[in-house]
């Protein structure tokens, strides 16, 4: 199978204007995913800067990051660890609070997803303003693991986060920007 650039990866990624409110340009990986080729390739480059980085856990965040993480675990050899919404898990968990553009969210993971030495790399399908990877990261620092870095599919420079994530210290690398929001 060719691996796909990139750039041309642009195609497999649809826009809903005004998607979840007006002024939104909702980049939407459902189309990728739903692609064979582009799927592949996607994986194989969210994985290969991370293949010699030890990592030890991936850690997704609900939801797409879920599917792009346990697909990224496999190639890497590593476990998974699921990042949901206050109230989704069953076990004893921890808890950070963010914000959003919108108002406050709160991400958890369990208590014993993770450990100290631990060595893991943050997932998700997107990062705009870094609110949610910046609370996976907390949650993850909270139980002394290392964070290894943050892979996305997708980036919006002009929100900041990952300019925000790499401030922090954490080495991130995302397939596509789009400019605006």
């Amino acid at each position: 199978m060719t691996q796909i650039s990139p750039t041309d990866l642009r195609p497999f990624i649809r826009t809903i204007p005004d998607y979840p409110r007006p002024g939104v340009q909702f980049r939407d990986i459902t189309t990728l995913l739903g692609n064979a080729e582009a799927l592949t390739s996607t994986l194989a480059q969210l994985a290969a800067p991370w293949l010699d980085a030890g990592v030890t856990h991936v850690a997704g965040i609900e939801a797409r990051g879920f599917i792009l993480g346990g697909a990224l675990a496999c190639r890497l050899g590593a476990g998974f660890v699921p990042l949901r919404k206050k109230g989704k898990l069953p076990h004893t968990t921890i808890r950070v609070e963010y914000s959003l553009e919108y108002g406050v969210d709160e991400l958890e993971m369990h208590a014993d997803g993770t450990k100290a030495g631990d060595r893991v790399l943050l997932v998700d399908d997107l990062i705009a303003t870094g609110g949610s990877a910046a609370a996976g990261i907390r949650l993850l620092q909270q139980v002394r693991a290392t964070v290894v870095g943050a892979a996305f599919v997708i980036d919006l420079p002009a929100l900041g986060g990952s300019a925000l994530l790499e401030q922090a210290g954490v080495r991130t690398v995302s397939l596509v920007r789009f400019d605006g929001h």
